[in-house]
């Protein structure tokens, strides 16, 4: 009850602050949300049960109705997470993921060094080409089953999500964010980036934090014990082949779906169909391997967050809460370069923590447009770097869908993710900030 408490006395401090520049609808949605937060933050309360939460309160309070609220929680790309779901389950069922450890453990260093930068190193080369969501589904499983040792694995398991994020940024079609902006650029007839210029725009900065997340994430970490059983070599069974063999096509149809514009315009078909139809498809009979008592495993307490981060993203918009938070930026105009970039990466970084990143750049592209007209300053520049750092957020389950399924893994903890993330977002504000002064703000 503690906690509790502290979490209501905060967010009631936060009211009357916030009253000072903003009216009391406003006010009142942001000290809501800051409970949420420290309520997911310090497990006063299970995860699912304070993601729920603003179905209630945010009727009561009168920041939206109950059915503009809990339509969030229906979201069509919540299902392209039900699927992943289903397949990261069938993986682990047939223990598919102790085959690929192995292998891993051939190619990569067998020390728990070695193995954080495989794992992150990975997660990124696999989310620059396919979805981090798919790559973090896909990974994560094998992470949880390398080492007994639950410090090691949360390691393991936070190097495979922030490698998702940080390699999800390489290539327009590695995140939503990505593409939302190519869209908005297209939208206000700004030159868009190409695939390969934006591969030469982000490569260096991938490279600094694979660098720097996986030597973090090693320290410390001292001599821990590589499970035996993974060690011991095996060949693949029936069962493991029927499912190499499905994700094989299911990689094939992902790449083959991805836009590459101007030369390939890919399937056209919703990525989250895809993964809500394979997920399906390991339920049938002769070619899956699920049966429905198998759904007890998918972690619902993940898509109930999502829900909530999608509610407080709608509340935003609704509200005009976004609204005013834009004249209240463009007071800024007046700074210069460096410090404007340096606040909205800022902004972007942490207010992606509370909602989800594909959400919040939706809301956020306008305003920060809109800020970089009155400032008089590269509008792709400004975008580039508010769209960059949507993905680049680490601290909690909701800002990234990689973040989240870490969480979902059960080996995480939020207070784990919000320890290393703070650190982990201010290297990243600070890294692209230095990179759009130094190389962006000269090929965009």
């Amino acid at each position: 009850m503690k906690k509790l408490f502290i979490s209501m006395g905060v967010s009631v401090l936060i009211f009357f602050i916030a009253n000072t520049v903003f009216n009391v609808q406003h006010s009142t949605l942001l000290a809501l949300i800051v409970f949420l937060v420290i309520l997911w933050t310090n497990e006063a309360l299970p995860i699912g049960v304070v993601s729920l939460l603003p179905i209630l309160l945010f009727p009561t309070f009168d920041i939206m109705s109950t059915n503009a609220t809990s339509i969030n929680y229906s979201k069509s790309i919540i299902f392209l997470f039900l699927g992943g779901f289903m397949i990261a389950i069938a993986t682990q069922k047939t223990s598919l993921h102790k085959y690929v450890s192995n292998k891993l453990l051939t190619v990569f260093p067998n020390t728990p060094r070695g193995i954080i930068f495989s794992l992150a190193v990975t997660s990124a080369f696999l989310s620059s080409l396919i979805s981090n969501t798919t790559t973090a589904l896909l990974l994560i499983p094998i992470a949880m089953y390398l080492t007994e040792n639950d410090k090691f694995k949360v390691r393991l398991v936070l190097a495979i999500a922030y490698g998702a994020s940080i390699g999800g940024i390489v290539t327009p079609i590695g995140t939503p964010p990505n593409l939302i902006l190519l869209g908005f650029m297209e939208q206000h007839s700004l030159e868009p980036v190409a695939f390969v210029q934006w591969i030469l725009l982000t490569g260096p900065l991938a490279a600094i934090m694979l660098i720097m997340i996986p030597f973090i994430l090693s320290i410390g970490v001292g001599d821990v014990h590589i499970d035996k059983e993974l060690q011991d070599k095996g060949h693949l069974s029936s069962e493991q082949k029927r499912l190499m063999i499905i994700l094989g096509t299911l990689i094939v149809l992902l790449f083959a779906n991805s836009k590459i514009e101007p030369y390939y315009m890919g399937l056209g078909l919703d990525e989250k169909g895809i993964l809500l139809g394979y997920g399906l498809l390991m339920f049938m009979p002769k070619i899956g391997f699920l049966t429905w008592e198998d759904t007890k495993k998918v972690p619902y307490e993940i898509i109930f967050l999502f829900g909530a981060g999608f509610s407080i993203a709608a509340a935003f918009s609704s509200t005009g809460l976004a609204n005013a938070i834009a004249q209240h930026l463009l007071s800024l105009t007046n700074m210069p370069v460096i410090l404007l970039i340096l606040i909205v990466a800022s902004l972007i970084t942490f207010t992606t923590e509370v909602t989800s990143n594909t959400a919040l750049i939706s809301i956020a592209l306008p305003i920060i447009y809109s800020l970089s007209q009155s400032a008089n300053i590269d509008s792709g520049l400004i975008l580039f770097v508010a769209t960059i750092c949507a993905s680049y957020a680490f601290m909690l389950p909701i800002a990234t869908p990689p973040n989240a399924i870490a969480m979902s893994s059960g080996a995480v903890k939020v207070k784990d993710m919000a320890k290393f993330g703070l650190v982990f977002n201010i290297l990243g504000i600070l890294s692209i900030t230095a990179i759009a002064l130094l190389y962006w703000q000269y090929y965009l």
